[in-house]
């Protein structure tokens, strides 16, 4: 149990953005909240009383910088920063992971931890795990964090692996030199890479720690992407544990992050705009430098009543900047500081008001303005959006970060609900447990054969051949373990969809690579190792299905019965389970409409509750032998008797279009089914 402890308050409708608080010695902690950053025990140009004033209540100090200059006896005379720096409120202190990661020209860096010789004398240290925790005990921080090697988001997998291993062995050597009482987060790390992430995010979470960071953001990746690696994080952390992104970032970064979970944060921006001339506003950002606030006797916001807007001119604090005056960063700084306290406490009441979505849907284009009273340009005439568009398809974007694909005659959206990538793995990839059939567990003779029914914009096709690829990597670590050859064959009718997505890889970060493009050329890919072959068969996927190799795992994902019932009817998969009858394969689907589960057991089919995604509550495993389930590694639940009930008291029993002869035949198929070998007749 976490020594903060965390309360969740409210958690808003809609949304994962939630409001909370915890204790510290120094005092009570309401989330959301942003930390400013008080490097050298100070943020820079103000005092503790404009602070308070703004609305600080935690301070960020860092390590690294306290550790050079005033140094660690420094701060074991004066028993702290609280009283060094005369303040009476929670300071969290940063590791000097960042900060190292900031000197790749000047450090060494080993298992130990980071040699590096002081920008003001020249001396050399070890900051270390334990060397950090010994300083930051030394500073008194109210919350501490563990020592990380920070690396580039953008770095390529082997390193950002390399990185996350070394973070996770640091992490433990921190928790064992704790030796006081102040609360220790850990950080996790792991790039641009989602199997990292989730993999930091379940080590970590699984150690003592009293909350997680995220670390290894807003350091070269796209807006989009750090929105999407948020969102799978928090996906993957513990409720019960407050969250820290850390160094993030300006207003709308802040405010898209918290609806994706996220508790905590920091960062330099309000003062170092400031220092630029800049202000943060109800009217958009504003830049003080310009000749058009020479004349003006307006506030900086009329809506602020910060010291600078109570007491001076736009004309003045224009003055202050124009002469390089430090005063007008003082004000600045002052202003800036109040707009984000004053941002997060609008965030905190509207998630405990149960109105965060509609919140963030009216301030996402507000904090985004720029001056809209004194456009620096005359303005444009809007333009309308048009989705780009290729046949019966088009692009569509959401507000959680990714963008998938719409026909437009249906209306219907490939993955609608939940992030494609998330979904494919979850549903799929994971939940098959294709890791281990790769890795031969069962030893099994023969190709794994992979049916991967409606490609579409190739979500589950790329997250097939990404699972494989990372366990290719892997082998080096153990190169005697033999891989089992996968074969992928994928259907689809109309490749416009993944030829639309293939045009503009910035929204569809999982179609870089060169596979998807040659599928789309030649309708065959293969990797360099020969160990996984894809092929495309183009066409409908009722005329020459049978003609296929006899799949082990079929990945089932076309468009819904409302769109494309041929696909879910009882003949269809009567016609898969006769292909399929003489091996034990297992069909994967995202529905878990009754209808899909009567037409898959009339078809023979032993049928099973699959994992939830996002709202759905589950999805639908079904299997060729009764044994499938059985030596399933995750043991899903087959229907029982408890199905059966409801079905036989449903309105909706039946497929539609059905005349009663049929009804009838198909009732009794169900009823004798010999997965209800064991239920009762009686009614």
């Amino acid at each position: 149990m976490s020594c903060l402890n965390f309360t969740i308050e409210r958690v808003s409708s809609g949304s994962k953005a939630r409001a909370g608080k915890f204790q510290t010695p120094h005092g009570l902690v309401q989330t959301p909240l942003f930390m400013p950053v008080g490097t050298s025990a100070t943020v820079k140009g103000q005092t503790v009383e404009s602070l308070k004033a703004a609305g600080t209540n935690v301070l960020l100090a860092n390590t690294y910088h306290l550790l050079l200059r005033p140094g660690l006896e420094v701060f074991r005379k004066f028993g702290g920063i609280h009283r060094f720096m005369n303040w009476d409120r929670p300071v969290l202190t940063d590791s000097g992971g960042f900060q190292i990661f900031s000197l790749p020209d000047s450090r060494e860096m080993n298992e130990s931890g980071a040699r590096f010789q002081s920008y003001i004398d020249g001396k050399t240290f070890l900051l270390s795990p334990e060397s950090s925790i010994e300083m930051q005990e030394a500073i008194g921080s109210d919350i501490m964090m563990a020592l990380d090697q920070c690396i580039a988001s953008t770095a390529p997998f082997d390193q950002a692996k390399a990185a996350m291993e070394l973070t996770h062995r640091w992490a433990e050597r921190s928790l064992r030199a704790r030796t006081n009482s102040s609360a220790l987060f850990g950080i996790i790390q792991g790039a641009c890479h989602s199997e990292l992430r989730k993999q930091s995010a379940g080590f970590l979470s699984d150690l003592s720690f009293d909350g997680l960071a995220i670390g290894g953001l807003a350091v070269g990746e796209a807006p989009t992407e750090r929105y999407e690696f948020t969102g799978l994080v928090t996906d993957n952390l513990p409720h019960n544990l407050p969250r820290y992104l850390m160094g993030v970032g300006t207003p709308i970064d802040i405010l898209e992050a918290v609806h994706r979970g996220v508790d905590m944060f920091d960062c330099i921006i309000p003062s170092q705009f400031a220092h630029r001339g800049v202000a943060f506003t109800s009217r958009g950002k504003l830049q003080c430098r310009r000749t058009v606030h020479k004349f003006s006797e307006q506030p900086i916001d009329a809506q602020c009543d910060c010291q600078a807007c109570k007491s001076y001119s736009r004309a003045y604090i224009h003055h202050l900047v124009k002469a390089d005056e430090s005063l007008g960063c003082y004000l600045l700084t002052c202003h800036n500081l109040t707009f984000y306290h004053r941002l997060m406490n609008q965030i905190r009441e509207s998630i405990l008001n149960d109105d965060f979505l509609s919140f963030y849907e009216r301030m996402r284009p507000a904090l985004v303005r720029i001056d809209e009273d004194n456009p620096g340009r005359p303005p444009k005439k809007a333009r309308v959006y048009r989705p780009s568009r290729l046949g019966d398809y088009e692009v569509c974007s959401f507000p959680e970060g990714f963008s998938s694909i719409r026909q437009i005659s249906s209306g219907e959206v490939m993955h609608s609900v939940n992030r494609p990538s998330d979904e494919a793995n979850k549903l799929y990839v994971e939940q098959s447990h294709l890791a281990s059939r790769l890795l031969n567990d069962q030893n099994l003779e023969g190709d794994l054969v992979v049916w991967d029914v409606g490609l579409g914009a190739a979500y589950n096709a790329m997250a097939t051949l990404n699972c494989f690829e990372k366990i290719y990597a892997g082998k080096r670590e153990n190169p005697l373990r033999p891989l089992r050859p996968l074969r992928m064959v994928s259907f689809e009718s109309d490749l416009d969809p993944l030829k639309l997505a293939c045009k503009d890889t910035f929204r569809f970060p999982h179609l870089r690579h060169g596979a998807p493009h040659q599928i789309l050329e030649r309708g065959k890919w293969e990797h360099p190792s020969g160990l996984f072959s894809w092929e495309l068969l183009e066409g409908d996927f009722l005329h020459f299905f049978e003609s296929a190799k006899v799949p082990g795992l079929i990945f089932y994902d076309p468009f819904s019965y409302k769109t494309n019932s041929a696909l879910w009817t009882s003949e269809t998969f009567s016609r898969i389970f006769s292909c399929c009858f003489s091996s034990n394969t297992e069909l994967y689907t995202y529905s878990s409409s009754t209808a899909v589960r009567v037409s898959l057991l009339s078809a023979n089919f032993y049928v099973a509750e699959g994992v939830g995604t996002g709202p759905k509550a589950d999805t639908t495993i079904a299997f060729t032998m009764a044994k499938g389930a059985e030596i399933h590694p995750s043991s899903p639940r087959l229907l029982g008797f408890d199905w059966l009930i409801r079905w036989r008291r449903s309105e909706s029993k039946f497929p539609p279009g059905l005349s009663i002869e049929d009804k009838t035949r198909l009732e009794k198929r169900i009823e004798n089914h010999p997965q209800f070998a064991i239920v009762p007749t009686l009614r």
